[in-house]
């Protein structure tokens, strides 16, 4: 309100719009991808890459997610008008329309695959855009509301971003990015499942067949620490295949053992009917991959 006349203010409608378009391109999700991208062009580089090249693989891979992102929530409105979670969503709340929505999401995916083929290269574009279409097609389409393995195997869409980033310095693909590739696949579950417990109910009302909601919270623990031992397992295959030294090796070692501690004691809690706090673990798990591929990107700069 204005204090001075005492009239009240609205909202000016075009930045309403404009957040309205970003919340439809997720950008929490946008964030932690492109974590796992630019540490892997440090170690493509075995030391710091051309940051213009990091600077276009990221625009890139940011307008790829948004892309994906807008898919996703065109796909799930009818769920998310039941979810309470994602009631807030610009096609829930009528902030935009369907055709908006579809009509954006077009245009990213294909300027972004542009961007990436024209400035980056085209094995990274055409990298962005396999993901962008497994993302689409094969998880939000297909695996999300027919099978529990949803997150396991739609997740794989998540990891892409490693194997853009190393294509966009390289120009091809290595064993090294495919065991980050492994890492954040194998990551994914345990990051998943602990929010969808929080949310059973929500994913329960939509019929979204969630571990939690065809198996029960007991099962949930014990695939959150078996994904979370073979994510750390998987971590340390990195050492040998790539090289690291002794900075990646103590973070990987370290926040590994803690993110298992973290999954340990979900478990207990749930086998004993205790009320736990499932979102620790979910927030554990993203500190856990944050440190880790810090690592990733710190340790080719080190002289040990």
């Amino acid at each position: 309100m204005d204090t001075a006349v005492g009239i009240p203010t609205r909202p000016n409608p075009v930045a309403r719009k404009a957040r309205a378009y970003l919340q439809l391109t997720k950008p929490r999700i946008i964030e932690l991808l492109l974590i796992t991208t630019i540490p892997v062009m440090f170690l493509a580089e075995r030391g710091i890459p051309n940051l213009w090249l990091v600077l276009a693989t990221l625009v890139g891979g940011a307008l790829s997610a948004g892309s994906a992102g807008a898919f996703n929530c065109y796909i799930d409105r009818d769920i998310d008008r039941i979810m309470r979670r994602t009631r807030g969503r610009p096609l829930v709340t009528g902030e935009l329309t369907d055709r908006e929505a579809l009509v954006f999401a077009w245009v990213l995916a294909i300027v972004s695959t542009l961007w990436l083929g024209l400035l980056v290269n085209w094995v990274a574009a055409g990298l962005a855009a396999a993901g962008h279409v497994f993302y689409v097609v094969v998880y939000s389409l297909w695996l999300k509301r027919r099978t529990s393995q949803n997150i396991i195997w739609g997740g794989a869409a998540g990891c892409v971003p490693v194997l853009v980033g190393w294509a966009a310095v390289t120009g091809s693909l290595d064993w090294a990015p495919f065991i980050l590739f492994g890492i954040v696949f194998l990551w994914t579950p345990p990051h998943y499942w602990p929010l969808s417990m929080r949310y059973r109910e929500d994913y329960q009302a939509a019929r979204v067949p969630m571990l939690a909601v065809v198996r029960g919270r007991t099962q949930v623990g014990l695939q959150v620490i078996l994904y979370a031992w073979a994510t750390v397992v998987c971590s340390l295959l990195l050492v040998p295949v790539a090289h690291m030294g002794i900075l990646y090796t103590v973070v990987a070692l370290g926040s590994g053992g803690w993110f298992i501690i973290q999954a340990h004691r979900l478990y207990s809690k749930v086998i004993r009917h205790v009320e736990g706090s499932p979102m620790r673990v979910f927030h554990a798990s993203i500190t856990y991959l944050t440190l880790v591929f810090v690592a990733v990107g710190i340790d080719p700069l080190l002289p040990f």
